[in-house]
């Protein structure tokens, strides 16, 4: 019972941390490119146990920011015309790009609060509070955490 405890008290933690469950994130990407969790832990730098672990809860958290940073680079790619193709060549040279870069966090390379903030100040540009309230109504089941970006968003006008 003590373990469930962990893993529930560690996902809540990624929620905070993360925006949601990184098992919810790589799972994504497992599917978005096609590849196993084992060749997805490649490309992102970690080993195959570790990334299993954070999935499943029993680790809170990416302790590497540099594989936090790959991880990022490759939701972002999910976002590309080319990748999101699905074309198996476009897929391995975006998986190929992020297992060969080299990241450098720092303060200025991450933002704060998961970027959030300027995805609040671009969201309250585009919609008044109510349409943002009715969006994160309409994601909130099945997308919790753009949901809650929504309301952030609208609350704070």
């Amino acid at each position: 019972m003590e373990d469930h405890r962990i893993v529930q008290r560690n996902i809540a933690l990624q929620r905070e941390w993360y925006g949601e469950p990184l098992g919810d994130r790589v799972r994504r990407l497992v599917v978005a490119f096609n590849v196993s969790q084992a060749q997805l832990a490649d490309v992102l730098g970690i080993s195959a146990p570790m990334l299993s672990q954070v999935m499943s809860g029993r680790r809170a958290k990416i302790g590497n920011p540099s594989v936090l940073a790959r991880m990022i680079m490759l939701e972002r790619k999910v976002l590309t015309p080319d990748v999101a193709t699905g074309a198996p060549e476009a897929l391995q040279r975006a998986l190929d790009d992020v297992r060969d870069s080299k990241p450098t966090v720092s303060r200025d390379s991450l933002p704060v609060n998961g970027g959030w903030d300027e995805a609040v100040v671009a969201l309250r540009r585009v919609a008044d509070r109510q349409e943002l309230a009715q969006a994160a109504d309409v994601l909130d089941e099945e997308f919790p955490a753009l949901a809650e970006l929504l309301r952030r968003a609208g609350r704070g006008r």
